[in-house]
């Protein structure tokens, strides 16, 4: 099912379905796994460009390796941009804690206060994935394998997507925006 609010047309399941990171469990693999960087706002991506120097001492050193070969985004098969990855494979701004957790190291630059911006809206919102188009845009969850720790820690704790996200949603969309969804979960009565 769906629901709009204004210009957002947003799936029922970020109600329905419980969500809460365990990265105990999946040790961060949504930065490491997948089929591309994560994406981009060209406003994000001037943005990481433009302060790189003050995100590189969070890095790996394969990551800015990387970043300095083939640039801080690649243009994707939509050709919009995308973080660019180390072999193919983790995004170059993901670093290891010491457990061999990837984190990330433009949202560890933020939160040290060496940097104005957090990490990209679209890894800060996930797993809902905004798709947008030309009068609306889409919310959608995105159901993926490695996160069935999250969502076996989600339904533990009862906790739907939305809530688990609540910081992210306003950044993106605004406070009224996360009201109006906590009157539609009161109305839907997941």
């Amino acid at each position: 099912m769906l629901i709009e609010i204004d210009d957002k047309i947003i799936s029922t399941e970020i109600f329905s379905k419980k969500f809460v990171c365990d990265l105990s469990a999946c040790k961060g693999a949504c930065c490491i796994e997948g089929d591309g960087g994560a994406p981009l706002k060209l406003e994000e991506a001037i943005q990481i460009d433009t302060h790189f120097e003050a995100i590189k001492p969070f890095m790996d050193e394969k990551g800015i390796e990387a970043v300095e070969k083939n640039g801080v985004y690649y243009l994707d098969a939509e050709k919009e941009p995308a973080t660019n990855l180390v072999n193919n494979k983790e995004c170059a701004f993901v670093y290891f804690d010491s457990s061999k957790t990837a984190k990330c190291s433009i949202e560890k630059a933020f939160r040290e206060g060496v940097i104005p911006f957090n990490k990209p809206i679209s890894c800060h919102l996930y797993p809902i994935r905004v798709k947008e188009f030309d009068d609306y845009k889409a919310l959608n969850f995105e159901e993926w394998k490695i996160c069935e720790p999250a969502c076996a820690c989600g339904s533990k704790l009862d906790v739907p997507v939305y809530r688990f996200l609540k910081e992210p949603l306003i950044r993106a969309f605004g406070e009224r925006f996360y009201e109006e969804l906590q009157i539609v979960e009161s109305e839907l009565n997941y």
